[in-house]
């Protein structure tokens, strides 16, 4: 039986884009679920457990990623991920405060 993958879609939402912190940030938390995780950009889909692969996608603000998860605990991986990728916008104006 093929387990099912569970797919969202989010939108980066910081000036920033999805430069080194929310990189991190987004891999540390893929990296606590046991599924496989991706992260894809157009035609480009990589490993959301990898920080090297996650900086390949280069997505400045605005910019669609679809968020792939497959395992026994896709569903949760996908929604903390999304969440994560939310809570982007709260780091950039957090490092625009004087």
């Amino acid at each position: 039986m093929a387990e099912d993958c569970i797919i969202r879609k989010v939108i980066v939402p910081n000036r920033q884009g999805l430069h080194a912190r929310p990189a991190d940030m987004f891999v540390k938390e893929a990296l606590k679920y046991q599924c496989q995780v991706e992260i894809q950009r157009d035609s480009l889909k990589v490993s959301g457990k990898s920080i090297l692969d996650v900086m390949t996608l280069a997505a400045e603000q605005g910019t669609e990623l679809t968020i792939l998860a497959t395992g026994p605990d896709a569903e949760s991986a996908v929604d903390a991920l999304v969440d994560v990728v939310n809570r982007f916008i709260e780091e950039d104006e957090e490092e625009n405060e004087f």
